[in-house]
């Protein structure tokens, strides 16, 4: 039998899960038996495990304190025997088990007892990956989580976190695999390790470049601008796509938000078709006038296809010319020429996407929308409210507003034009932060509601009502329902996930909410502010280590964000670093425009926690005056009182924040600004009238 299984595996690709118990070592040698046995039933009792088996297609081998697994069936088996194997832990808390998996060159030997057994590659490599790991932990090879990335239901589980030194000074990536019941999500000891080191290298030398802010930028500098594939991304799937803004090749050069808009237009009739990842606008909007070629392009956004395409318009008569490039080669999978009448312009994207999606040979889930003939004027006025919106200045957020009304006069049954709208009302709140909530949102839910009454399937408006129904209804399960049905009608929706995940954190849901911020990165890795807004989650989260982390990358791709520093401020008050975190706030309160209440607030409450109560209460006076001409939420001048430990002040202005329906107080149970409030009763009657804590 040993010379058949030499001869039978001469040297061939197998799929490895290297298993070990944590903590062996110190057991009692009666000990060490019984949870060997026990580790032989769990894993028996793995369904994977059984199938490979029953097909003759799994080797199994002792390997002291632990066991490998050598799968010949598919690249799956081995991360599939894992997953099921952490799931009936759940009934063994004794048994505290590390996991490796890699696909790899195996060969069949015969060892000095003249027994058969397996060497090679493959296994030391799957060896080496678990030995990377904690208890807990799946860790799975870079190899293998490209394998992985190639079937949908893997990516939300595979999280990159680096390299890993092994023996004779060999680094190997590592992608933990973990989700909400499945695998270890902290970063292991070893990864910890380096990370702190280098964080306090970097700290040494940045502290002074914090201290004094004209010297935040030159030392910023010293990194390489962020210009690699986002460090979220999951592998390159063959159905992916970038929409790139289409041209303006019209004489006057004046139609560039008719091109914006027909170019998003496509996007998201392709964001709804079941098995095509698409990157978000925000994201592939990033590269527009830019002087690079798709490939790069593709690189960066993590997209196996790009559309690209310009656009002719003379009056009420249109040109598209548009081609779908697969990057792996430059080669065209398609390419066509059209030429319409404006009031045939669904049409004439509903080919489009048609076009796309049969040279990706995808199989439409559901039939694309039967659209009717557009109002032509209505329409245009859209796609200007639309242009207009997406800039995020309150001046133009108001001209947008002002052009959806117009459509809306045009076309009162314009659903679109209705969304645009709800969506322009919410943008004055956030992220610019300027407009009463309470006379603001009533707006936007009303128009988001006559979207839905028109076309209950748009899931621009579901987002939207959602966010209105979690930030200012404060009506928990029903925007948690509208969420997912905004999900379900555009998974790639990077705007829903990114809201959801906020619902997530305000519910206090640290690791759902975790995943849904890294799911959006996903679907938009160069939006800077989505990027900033993973530090937000780790900082509520208090993982302060991976905000600062994340807050860094972002100040990588673009220095002079204004709502960066913010954050790393929080962070490094915290962390203990209190003349850090002033240098920080006053650096983003140089860079934004006209100032930022909100960070002059944030700023106070450092004041207030470092000692400086006089420099606190400076701000408060200030804020108080600039209230008689704008927005000021009192949920921030709240805060600073709570640093200044006048919690009585800090209930009243809680009260004001209630009255004036504050956004902020959705994330009451998670503000570590707040924690000194928590034991007092009134702080547990305001959570309850949030909805945060039921009712008695």
């Amino acid at each position: 039998m040993s010379a058949e299984v030499k001869k039978e595996i001469q040297l061939e690709i197998a799929h490895v899960l290297f298993i070990d118990i944590v903590g062996y070592s110190k057991l009692s040698i009666n000990e060490q038996r019984a949870v060997i046995d026990e580790l032989t039933q769990v894993v028996r009792s793995s369904e994977q495990y059984q199938s490979a088996e029953a097909a003759d297609r799994l080797i199994k081998i002792p390997a002291g304190d632990g066991m490998a697994l050598v799968f010949y069936t598919n690249p799956e088996a081995p991360t599939q025997c894992a997953v099921e194997i952490s799931r009936i832990l759940k009934k063994h808390p004794r048994l505290q088990l590390r996991m490796g998996v890699h696909s790899g060159p195996v060969s069949g030997v015969i060892d000095v007892n003249g027994h058969a057994n397996l060497a090679g590659a493959g296994l030391n490599m799957a060896q080496r990956v678990m030995d990377c790991g904690d208890a807990g932990h799946i860790l799975v090879s870079k190899r293998v989580a490209d394998d992985l990335g190639e079937y949908e239901h893997w990516r939300p589980l595979l999280h990159d976190i680096g390299a890993c030194e092994v023996k004779h000074g060999v680094r190997i990536a590592i992608v933990n695999l973990y989700e909400d019941d499945v695998g270890n999500p902290q970063l292991p000891k070893k990864f910890q390790a380096v990370k702190e080191h280098s964080m306090r290298m970097r700290w040494a030398g940045t502290t002074a470049a914090l201290l004094a802010l004209a010297a935040i930028v030159a030392g910023t500098a010293m990194f390489s601008r962020y210009r690699g594939r986002s460090p979220l991304a999951a592998p390159i799937s063959e159905k992916s796509i970038a929409v790139l803004p289409f041209v303006d090749l019209s004489q006057a050069k004046d139609q560039e938000y008719f091109c914006d808009g027909i170019s998003e237009e496509i996007l998201d009739a392709l964001a709804k078709v079941e098995g095509l990842r698409v990157v978000a606008r925000t994201s592939s909007f990033s590269f527009k006038s830019k002087n690079a070629d798709v490939n790069e392009i593709a690189q960066k956004l993590n997209a196996r296809n790009v559309l690209e395409g310009s656009l002719r318009r003379d009056g009420n008569r249109i040109r598209i010319s548009a081609q779908l490039i697969d990057t792996r080669d430059g080669f065209h999978l398609w390419s066509e020429t059209y030429e319409r009448e404006l009031q045939d312009v669904f049409a004439m994207q509903d080919e489009i996407t048609r076009a796309i999606v049969n040279a990706l040979k995808i199989r439409l889930a559901v039939a694309l929308p039967v659209h009717k003939k557009p109002n032509t004027e209505a329409y245009d006025l859209y796609l200007k409210g639309r242009y207009f919106v997406n800039r995020k200045t309150e001046p133009n957020v108001k001209r947008a507003i002002d052009y959806f009304h117009q459509a809306l006069a045009k076309d009162p049954n314009d659903a679109l034009a209705y969304a645009g709208l709800s969506d322009s009302y919410l943008s004055l709140i956030f992220p610019l932060n300027v407009a009463v909530p309470r006379e603001a949102m009533p707006k936007a839910k009303e128009a988001a509601l006559h979207a839905l009454a028109i076309d209950n399937t748009l899931g621009e408006a579901h987002a939207s009502l959602a966010y209105l129904t979690f930030f200012y209804d404060w009506d928990w399960p029903a925007a948690e329902r509208e969420f997912k049905r905004a999900i379900e009608l555009n998974p790639n929706n990077a705007d829903a996930h990114h809201w959801y995940s906020h619902y997530l954190m305000g519910q206090g849901r640290i690791e759902e909410s975790l995943t849904q911020s890294k799911r959006t990165l996903e679907l938009s890795p160069f939006d800077i502010l989505l990027n900033v807004h993973l530090g937000w989650h780790y900082f509520y989260a208090r993982q302060y280590d991976q905000a600062l982390e994340q807050i860094e990358k972002t100040v990588e791709m673009d220095t002079n964000f204004a709502e960066t520093y913010p954050w790393l401020g929080l962070i490094l008050e915290q962390k203990g670093k209190y003349a850090e975190a002033i240098a920080a706030f006053q650096k983003a309160i140089s860079l934004f425009p006209g100032g930022s209440s909100i960070t002059e607030a944030e700023l106070a409450h450092t004041y207030a926690v470092s000692g400086n109560r006089e420099e606190a209460q400076k701000i408060i006076a200030e804020l108080q005056k600039l209230a008689k001409s704008k927005y000021i939420s009192s949920f921030q001048i709240a805060a600073i009182y709570a640093g200044l430990r006048e919690n009585d002040q800090a209930f009243a202005w809680l009260e004001k924040a209630y009255e004036e329906r504050s956004d902020s107080l959705v994330y009451l149970m998670v503000d570590p600004r707040l924690d000194g409030l928590r034991s007092d009763p009134r702080f547990t009657d305001l959570a309850r009238r949030v909805g945060l804590i039921p009712q008695n």
